[in-house]
């Protein structure tokens, strides 16, 4: 079953210019699990077999993605780390590990597992996009400029063009990511509808960095119509929605999320959302939920969890001196503009409490 995706915008509103045609988002998320359950019966059965387990990570590592499940992410990682310590772990068990450290950003770390992939042959362009990657999160970002360039220049094809949009709208150049959208989405030859929902959250992510609300709210619903379960679509819609004073679409849409969904952003939201709209009492249990949320997996993952958990806490949670041990923690490892404003509204949120500064409590967070 197909369906026809929704149009590309342009920089100042809607404008038909290509339609691509994937399999419908929720039999592409139901085929998925079915890969899943397979693979994870094959392991059972025989666990010699690496290669299915190292697809099993990935693939588990995807649904993690869409689904906003913490628990996938813990679970690939396992998996990945077991793999890695057998002594006949391959190029492909260390890429597979690399990987799911960086989704916990543990990124030094990652970039040692990709010099083992690549000292067992790892090709060379597979290793450059990885760490291309790594340097982006990381801030580095005129290493993984040179990297993503070249990599466009030498072969400008969907994954290419996508990978160094996505790197210019993390810098804030709306019109050369637009441009290379563009390019990447014509580009696109796949029936797969994780990609482009993928590309079309980053753009939706670029326009409220620049609080172009209108826009965010456009590409957050050409993602989650693309693929209705992509969880961080449905949550960052939610949080333009309101922006935009549409109040009670915004908690309606939260609400299902915040009660299912093992990541706390989702709770921390809605709190955030009916504080600022004056139902507190409606706020508080949700905080309470987020709150314990976020101080769970900031004590088992605290490198992946700290940036999160900081806004929480500037935000919904109202303790800006754990926001700022917090943002201090992300800034440690992330040298990002982000991190640095991050810990920059944190320090003045902590002023502005002792009565020594401007109150940024209650900021949107993204």
């Amino acid at each position: 079953m197909m369906n026809t995706a929704s149009p590309i915008w342009g920089l100042a509103g809607p404008s038909r210019i290509a339609e691509t045609s994937t399999t419908d988002g929720t039999i592409a998320l139901f085929n998925l699990e079915a890969q899943i359950e397979a693979r994870q019966s094959a392991a059972a059965l025989c666990h010699s077999q690496i290669e299915n387990q190292v697809t099993l990570v990935e693939l588990i590592a995807l649904r993690g993605l869409i689904l906003g499940r913490v628990a996938d992410y813990e679970r690939a990682a396992q998996i990945a780390e077991q793999l890695a310590g057998d002594a006949s772990a391959g190029r492909a068990v260390f890429l597979a590990r690399a990987r799911t450290r960086a989704n916990f950003h543990l990124f030094m770390d990652a970039l040692d597992d990709l010099e083992a992939a690549q000292r067992l042959s790892l090709d060379a362009e597979t290793a450059s996009a990885e760490r291309a990657a790594i340097f982006q999160a990381l801030g580095r970002y005129d290493e993984a400029l040179a990297i993503r360039e070249e990599a466009a220049n030498r072969r400008p094809n969907f994954e290419t063009l996508a990978a160094l949009a996505g790197l210019w709208a993390e810098r804030g150049d709306a019109e050369t990511a637009q441009r290379l959208y563009r390019d990447c989405r014509s580009r696109y030859r796949g029936v797969s509808p994780f990609p482009l929902a993928l590309l079309d959250f980053q753009m939706g992510l670029m326009w409220m960095e620049h609080g172009q609300f209108d826009n965010a709210r456009t590409w957050f619903d050409a993602a989650r119509r693309r693929l209705p379960a992509y969880a961080a679509a449905q949550c960052h819609l939610a949080e333009v929605e309101a922006e935009l004073g549409e109040i009670e679409a915004a908690a309606t849409r939260l609400y299902p999320l915040a009660a299912s969904s093992d990541d706390p952003d989702n709770a921390a939201q809605l709190a955030r959302i009916l504080g600022d709209a004056g139902r507190t009492e409606e706020s508080y249990g949700w905080r309470q939920l987020a709150a314990a949320r976020y101080d769970e997996l900031v004590e088992r993952h605290p490198e992946a969890f700290s940036d999160h958990a900081a806004e929480f806490w500037l935000a919904a949670g109202a303790d800006p001196d754990k926001a700022v041990r917090l943002a201090q923690m992300n800034l440690d490892v992330r040298k990002t503009q982000r991190a640095h404003d991050l810990l920059s509204r944190a320090v003045s949120a902590k002023k502005a409490a002792s009565g020594k500064g401007p109150d940024m409590r209650g900021a949107r967070t993204i």
